[in-house]
């Protein structure tokens, strides 16, 4: 296994609840009430839909709020990635990824592992350079192979409610996680901050017109039968965390310019975030004011 490459679920399409618009001259992201289930091709007016996405439109309403799913892997945190990131103002590359406690950050002298204070008490994560950033990979249907869509937020209530519901969800199928048959849904709500207009979320539940009973019993069945079969999930969870630990961060390079396209405005970039503009004066000084932190931590 090649070191320092994150060995990720292989990914075959894209589930989001946005998309990317062109608004005067400048391509920016844009909320919207529905998910879109894409290839991984895009063309000039952007990502090719995936043929599960028409099919599962004609088998509801034409606003595609829930998807059928199943899950690859028993342990919630291999399903769901979540951590903070800060960019790198030019190039899209993470510069410093930690989850609370520590952090992986580029450094002069290279990669370090640092304390991690949050956004909240971190001074590198002021004017929003720092945000959440999570990673959720399904199967989509009832389908036993494993290529997944990939899912990505930097929302908290995505990201807190489906690390909720992973855990609860494993803990109560007594560790039958990856047999369950749940669902992906788009929920709304208002609040304060939103100025009472609504905001989506994505949740998962077990699927529609089951009770989690029934679903508990149905991931029972399939259990037994992949262990007859010969199925070792549990080697499986073991081969995927070291994977994804094999590497420092998660993202490939060719990736980086998706994540900051479909995350980062121009409102991010004044603020000395991300922007796919030539560097200035104000994206240099977070560079600098990156190694004099470093600098003072290792002193």
């Amino acid at each position: 296994m090649i070191k320092g490459l994150a060995i990720t679920p292989p990914v075959i399409g894209r589930i989001s609840i946005g998309k990317v618009v062109e608004k005067n001259g400048k391509r920016l992201p844009e909320k919207d009430d529905q998910f879109t289930i894409t290839s991984q091709v895009q063309n000039r007016d952007g990502w090719v839909n995936h043929p599960l996405d028409e099919a599962l439109r004609k088998s509801g309403s034409d606003k595609l709020r829930s998807i059928p799913i199943r899950l690859l892997f028993n342990e919630p945190d291999l399903n769901l990635r979540a951590e903070y990131n800060l960019f790198d103002p030019q190039s899209g590359r993470p510069l410093c990824v930690g989850n609370g406690e520590t952090c992986k950050r580029f450094t002069t002298t290279g990669m370090q592992t640092l304390p991690c204070p949050s956004p909240d008490g971190c001074d590198l994560a002021k004017g929003g350079a720092c945000k959440p950033y999570g990673r959720l990979n399904v199967m989509i249907g009832d389908t036993e192979e494993m290529g997944t869509f990939i899912f990505r937020t930097t929302g908290f209530n995505s990201i807190r409610t489906l690390a909720a519901r992973l855990s609860y969800y494993q803990a109560a199928s007594g560790d039958l996680l990856a047999c369950l048959p749940l669902e992906l849904r788009l929920r709304g709500k208002s609040t304060t901050l939103s100025h009472r207009s609504a905001i989506y979320y994505v949740d998962i539940t077990v699927r529609e017109g089951l009770t989690i009973e029934e679903a508990f019993a149905q991931a029972r069945q399939l259990n037994e039968r992949r262990q007859s079969s010969g199925y070792e999930q549990a080697a499986l969870d073991v081969v995927a965390r070291e994977g994804l630990s094999n590497g420092a961060f998660e993202d490939s390079e060719e990736e980086r310019p998706e994540v900051i396209e479909e995350f980062f405005t121009e409102t991010d970039a004044s603020a000395g975030g991300i922007s796919k503009k030539p560097c200035t004066e104000e994206k240099v000084g977070l560079r600098e004011k990156l190694n004099a932190k470093v600098g003072n931590v290792e002193a």
